[in-house]
């Protein structure tokens, strides 16, 4: 799968003297596409806005995007070169409005892979 997720801690702070620690998902997601010239992934996360998370190209191909998500389930789409693509590595899907589908990875409490 495309998408991997890890744990990240930071702390949050309240009115009271000590922090407390929440800890919040990075999932990874990357894409190989390597004759694009940018790529850019959009998900129920973001509004499905398809400019706001550019992923990382590196000399291999690969695009990466860390992204810090609550648990939950979440559909995205990559948008390679201005056409929406859904996770070639991810064969969780669901159909949309458009007549395609969007890919889907769920988020959990204590996910780690």
């Amino acid at each position: 799968m495309a998408a991997k997720t890890t744990n990240a801690t930071s702390k949050t702070t309240g009115t009271k003297a000590k922090a407390k620690r929440k800890t919040i998902q990075s999932t990874e997601f990357s894409i190989i596409a390597p004759e694009a010239k940018e790529v850019f992934i959009a998900g129920n996360f973001n509004d499905w806005n398809a400019s706001e998370h550019a992923m990382r190209k590196f000399k291999d191909g690969k695009y990466t995007k860390m992204l810090k998500l609550k648990p939950g389930r979440y559909e995205y789409q990559f948008i390679v070169d201005g056409q929406w693509w859904t996770d070639p590595a991810n064969p969780d899907r669901q159909p949309n409005s458009f007549g395609s589908e969007n890919s889907v990875i769920e988020i959990g409490d204590n996910v780690v892979s």
